[in-house]
């Protein structure tokens, strides 16, 4: 049997399969994107509501914030309070998971603080934030953070649980010490699910960053929405919910094709 057979009768996908695969799937969306525009212009056309924009206009005004540089300023200072929050959530969130996932008694102390910060609806906390922090910087990240962290420790917290206990067995018969365990074994093993609670912990994120910005003070993104809207300049208010929207979906695909990349190996030829 020669090579080409064997590679044949292996069940390996060939390159060119692949590639066709991720061309339909690309072409799908595309398409899916233009049933969407297109939903959007006969809708604002019909004329059922004045203050909703034709997807044209709403495009051409995002050009023109664009074209100005009214958006990207925005959009930095936007950035500010969402990279701080992050940064701290990341931080803070994976160790805390991982401390809870392998402390009885930690997770015993902690674990009800996450629950409760993921379960209390955050439009109802801003106002306590406002109160303790002000309506500076300090208060947008609180807001980041409280959103992002629950998410992003709860899933380092089970992912840490649910590593096989097989596996940890495996190493401590081979003489395994418990450092080994953890940086050899668990880590590694919870790195996937881990790894998925830090994208859904980042669209968190974004909600937060946009409705302290909406609720505290208007700055940034929510600068923009509130001004448009109180001018009833409804064109660029979408365009600008259009544009935080459409950045978010970017951000959290860009980390969901590392992880394709990192930790699913089936899909690292695409």
């Amino acid at each position: 049997m020669s090579s080409m057979d064997i590679a044949m009768s292996s069940g390996t996908p060939r390159p060119n399969i692949l590639s066709r695969i991720w061309n339909a799937s690309l072409s799908w969306k595309l398409l899916s994107v233009a049933i969407f525009a297109l939903i959007w212009e006969m809708a604002a056309r019909s004329g059922f509501n004045f203050a909703f924009p034709t997807f044209t206009a709403t495009m051409a005004a995002m050009a023109q914030m664009i074209g100005d540089g009214s958006m990207g300023r925005a959009f930095l200072r936007t950035m500010e309070p969402l990279v701080i929050g992050l940064a701290i959530s990341l931080s803070v969130g994976i160790s805390a998971g991982i401390a809870m996932g392998l402390k009885k008694s930690f997770e015993w102390f902690t674990l009800p603080m996450f629950i409760v910060m993921q379960a209390a609806p955050m439009a109802a906390l801003i106002p306590l934030v406002t109160f303790v922090y002000g309506i500076g910087l300090a208060s947008k990240v609180v807001a980041v953070v409280m959103l992002s962290m629950p998410v992003i420790a709860m899933n380092s917290y089970k992912a840490v649980r649910n590593v096989s206990p097989s596996l940890v067995a495996m190493c401590h018969s081979f003489t395994g010490s418990r450092w080994q365990q953890i940086t050899r074994i668990i880590l590694p093993a919870a790195s996937p699910m881990m790894f998925a609670g830090l994208r859904l912990g980042v669209a968190e994120g974004f909600s937060g960053a946009v409705l302290a910005e909406l609720l505290i003070t208007p700055t940034g993104i929510g600068d923009l929405i509130t001004y448009h809207r109180s001018v009833a300049n409804f064109a660029h208010m979408y365009a600008t919910i259009l544009a935080i929207v459409l950045f978010a979906i970017i951000a959290v695909s860009s980390l969901q094709w590392v992880e394709a990349k990192l930790f699913r190996p089936e899909r690292r030829g695409n």
